[in-house]
């Protein structure tokens, strides 16, 4: 058994296909289908169900899979580590973020990381928070841009700033006659949030359940730019952070909160395991505020 084949196994289990599994390993079917029998000669077990229509994996080949999934992420991190000792800021560095903070923030890094880190290439991922911290453990990325606090022991966090909410209402809404406002007056009103999974929608649902604000139930937005329009358009009012913010808008007015004002604390996170380690101080470095 060697990586190749592992490589071959894998791409079968994700395809179920065994040509265009060979396609993706740039080999002939053949060939790949022939090391797939050696293997499962070697192992003594059978990795597929074939059939004229579909590959599947036995459960003895999904256990294996899993396994053969984990060896090649830690082969991949000893080419990095490899990679990291020439020029620790070299290589491919793949970074994630929640969808409420990656659209405005990737811009604006992307630049900043290619002016201090012109040999990095950034691979950049954008999946909710949940999904994103099971990548960072399993070695799928190598950090990631979240709301803090993160509880766990595997990994490390640094903030890196307060992005603070403002009160988002229609152009011609009563609460406009307000140039600041006071998170109580909300009482009286219902706010459109995300749907669930976004930690937005936690974030601003801690403030209502604090100050006794309501959630409007018949509207929630699948993301930022949608509930951003449903403002635009009347549909109601919503929390939006400092950093999605467009003081130029028009039909929406963002009006500021009375100290202390509601915030999400954005930082960056790591396994404390990685070998990136000084592409992490240098994230810092630059972006900490």
């Amino acid at each position: 058994m060697n990586i190749r084949d592992l490589q071959y196994f894998l791409a079968v289990a994700e395809l179920e296909h065994f040509g265009q599994a060979a396609d993706q390993c740039c080999v002939s079917q053949p060939t790949l289908s022939g090391q797939i029998k050696k293997l499962e000669e070697q192992l003594g077990v059978t990795l597929f169900e074939r059939t004229n229509r579909r590959v599947m994996l036995t459960e003895t080949g999904r256990q294996i899979a899993h396994s053969a999934r984990r060896i090649l992420r830690e082969v991949g991190t000893i080419h990095e580590i490899a990679e990291s000792c020439h020029d620790p800021m070299a290589g491919k560095f793949r970074l994630g973020a929640f969808p409420t903070l990656a659209t405005y923030i990737f811009p604006d890094l992307v630049l900043k990381v290619k002016e201090v880190m012109p040999n990095l290439r950034l691979i950049l991922i954008e999946e909710k928070t949940a999904v994103l911290i099971e990548k960072l453990r399993h070695g799928e990325i190598d950090a990631a841009l979240l709301a803090l606090p993160v509880y766990d022991d595997f990994l490390l966090s640094h903030k890196l700033f307060e992005d603070k909410f403002y009160l988002a209402v229609p152009a011609d809404h009563e609460l406009t006659k307000y140039d600041i406002v006071n998170q109580g007056i909300l009482s009286k009103h219902r706010l459109l949030l995300l749907e669930e999974g976004h930690c937005l929608r936690d974030q601003a649902l801690e403030v209502c359940q604090l100050h006794g604000i309501a959630e409007e139930q018949d509207f929630k937005a699948t993301g930022m730019e949608t509930l951003r329009q449903m403002v635009k358009a009347g549909t109601g009012i919503t929390f939006i952070p400092e950093i999605a913010m467009n003081q130029n808008e028009r039909d929406i007015r963002y009006i500021p909160f009375e100290v202390p004002a509601p915030a999400r604390t954005i930082g960056l996170v790591w396994r404390k395991t990685t070998a990136r380690q000084q592409v992490m101080d240098k994230i810092i470095k630059e972006f900490c505020r």
